[in-house]
């Protein structure tokens, strides 16, 4: 999955959009939003979570990075951390389970209802389609702060998108074997 383009990533989230879709079909509301423990997420926290992280984070930055002048843009020192090298190169995010304590600000709230996800979901396609033949127009040395990653340019963050959307894909198939009553080693 690495040195991804613009249009691949946009076939790969277009693809796990369509299993994000094809796996509403399979749960009740009540089931969606059912949580394996009190500390842990439910189904439908991890589609808004990853709804809200593209919307508001991720695709955001790439506009900010779009809309930056030319002498606001960031001198080329500015760079990714180790961490956000590692990601980039490998062209995924590593699978381990990030636990952040509960918080408004961090915990993604339930859905209200299975459209609630569909239009999320279709809304995240929808700039990433208005986006993607711009993206590799953007300059490079335009670039935000991830807080993880470092320094990230509009095309980091664009590709970012679908990362976020496969990293956690382990944990929705996690999530469905907790629904199913069947507990999961990995992940």
């Amino acid at each position: 999955m690495t040195n991804m383009t613009p249009h691949q990533s946009l076939l790969s989230l277009e693809e796990s959009v369509k299993q994000v879709v094809q796996e509403l079909d399979l749960y009740s509301m009540e089931e969606i939003t059912r949580k394996p423990s009190e500390e842990e997420w439910s189904l439908g926290q991890v589609y808004m979570h990853l709804i809200r992280s593209a919307l508001f984070m991720q695709l955001r930055q790439v506009e900010v990075c779009r809309d930056m002048t030319a002498d606001a843009a960031s001198s080329d020192q500015l760079e990714k951390t180790q961490q956000g090298s590692m990601v980039f190169a490998a062209g995924s995010i590593p699978p381990i389970r990030v636990k952040v304590p509960a918080s408004p600000e961090y915990t993604p709230p339930q859905p209200a209802s299975k459209e609630e996800i569909v239009e999320g979901m279709q809304a995240v396609l929808r700039r990433m389609n208005e986006l993607e033949p711009v993206i590799a127009s953007i300059p490079e040395n335009r670039r935000t702060m991830h807080p993880g990653f470092g320094y990230l340019s509009a095309m980091e963050w664009y590709l970012l998108v679908d990362m976020h959307f496969r990293h956690h894909a382990l944990q929705r198939g996690r999530l469905a074997e907790f629904l199913r009553g069947t507990p999961s080693a990995s992940y």
